[in-house]
């Protein structure tokens, strides 16, 4: 008993931290409320099934402080952040993306579109997300609804379902960035950013990145391609007549499957991540320095060299290509590129590619224990504020794990 109210008095606290700035105590009470609904047994976290088994659950008051109410969730997920960023220490930021299948078209956001909870084309609702990481613990810090072309110029389903003038259709590259812009805002930076190659895959995105000054170890497909880290462009003579000539690469570039095989499969050696369930992870990685190329790799660089000092001088920036070829394939399985430093080790470089499996433990526990993905409303407001409950719910779970009596940070 004694262990119940001090687990009660913690939450208590945290509600009052992390809700301080939903104006009306009756509202703060509720979120207290909903809390605890995520946070008890049962498989069905919809707010009726939750009202029906809390003592002061009230059915209709939890979905007016869900669906109706007009607190903003902003400012509470960033009271969240700023408490869990400092508690977790994170190794990396994590971006991703997860999806709530859906049935009919007016839940807000909803199209055919991939559904990665099914693994094909389905009804379904996605988010993009930025999480805050270590291999022990890991929490999200910001949240994106992704809003399909279809309901950009949809105004019937808009109205109905809330959503604001100027959220309008973007891509889900773009939401990462600007999730980080407002985590930014709050005083909040990566030590580097991890994505799959869903992200990593787009040139724009990494110039992102690199244009926020922002380190990534990023997936990418086998067939992007590099130049030799080595390898230095040149410029041919001008003959005096026309425009000078511009430096270029004399060699083609190759794709990432290429390099890993022209090295062979005995250039690549053993590397232990993390202790696994089973026993240590261990892969066998080959790390080269090279230089993306692309046409649109390329251009995105010139236009930054351009507007940062007025020219450019045709060198394409060497960034870090992580390989793994596991001893039971045949060929290699997963490529990187990473911007961190040349003296990065290699060891390093593979733990933090390998540390986005930490974000699949957070969509499990928010969708399988706290009801993520059980949200029955239809409305903007109301997908924002069930989310932003789950995250409070999902952080406060990690925090009594890491320190049942932790306090406020100062």
């Amino acid at each position: 008993m004694r262990q119940i109210r001090a687990v009660q008095a913690e939450l208590a606290e945290f509600v009052a931290d992390v809700f301080t700035s939903v104006p009306r105590r009756d509202q703060r009470t509720k979120g207290d409320c909903y809390l605890r609904g995520l946070m008890l047994d049962g498989r069905r976290k919809s707010i009726s099934a939750m009202a029906g088994r809390l003592p002061d659950g009230d059915e209709q008051n939890l979905q007016q402080f869900v669906n109706q109410s007009p607190w903003d969730p902003v400012p509470v997920r960033r009271r969240i952040a700023e408490r869990m960023v400092p508690l977790i220490g994170p190794d990396a930021w994590v971006v991703d993306d997860v999806s709530f299948p859906k049935d009919g078209r007016m839940s807000v956001a909803v199209a055919h579109q991939y559904c990665g909870a099914l693994g094909k084309q389905a009804n379904c609702q996605v988010a993009v997300s930025v999480h805050a990481v270590t291999d022990a613990a890991s929490c999200p810090l910001e949240w994106r609804l992704f809003v399909p072309e279809e309901w950009a110029d949809d105004t019937g389903r808009r109205m109905k379902t809330g959503i604001p003038a100027g959220a309008g259709h973007r891509e889900k590259w773009r939401l990462a960035l600007d999730a980080m812009d407002e985590l930014a805002g709050w005083g909040l930076a990566p030590p580097v950013v991890v994505a799959d190659a869903g992200y990593g895959q787009n040139a724009e995105f990494r110039a992102g990145l690199d244009a926020r000054a922002l380190d990534y170890a990023v997936a990418v497909r086998s067939d992007v391609t590099v130049h030799p880290g080595r390898a230095e462009p040149v410029t041919p003579p001008w003959s005096g007549n026309g425009r000078r000539p511009r430096s270029r690469y004399r060699q083609t570039p190759q794709a990432v499957a290429a390099l890993a095989a022209e090295a062979g499969r005995e250039a690549f050696t053993e590397v232990t991540w993390r202790e696994g369930s089973r026993g240590p992870m261990a892969s066998r990685f080959l790390a080269l320095r090279v230089r993306p190329a692309g046409v649109r790799a390329r251009r995105l660089v010139q236009q930054a060299a351009v507007a940062r000092e007025g020219h450019w001088d045709g060198v394409l920036p060497a960034v870090w290509l992580l390989m793994e070829w596991p001893q039971d394939a045949e060929a290699p399985t997963d490529y990187w590129l990473s911007s961190l430093p040349e003296h990065t080790p290699t060891a390093e470089l593979v733990r933090l590619a390998k540390i986005r499996w930490r974000i699949e433990h957070d969509y499990r526990e928010m969708k399988h224990g706290l009801g993520l993905d059980h949200f029955e409303g239809r409305s903007w407001a109301g997908w924002h504020h069930h989310v932003t409950l789950v995250t409070a719910a999902h952080a406060f779970l990690t925090q009594h794990r890491l320190h049942p009596k932790a306090r406020t940070p100062a």
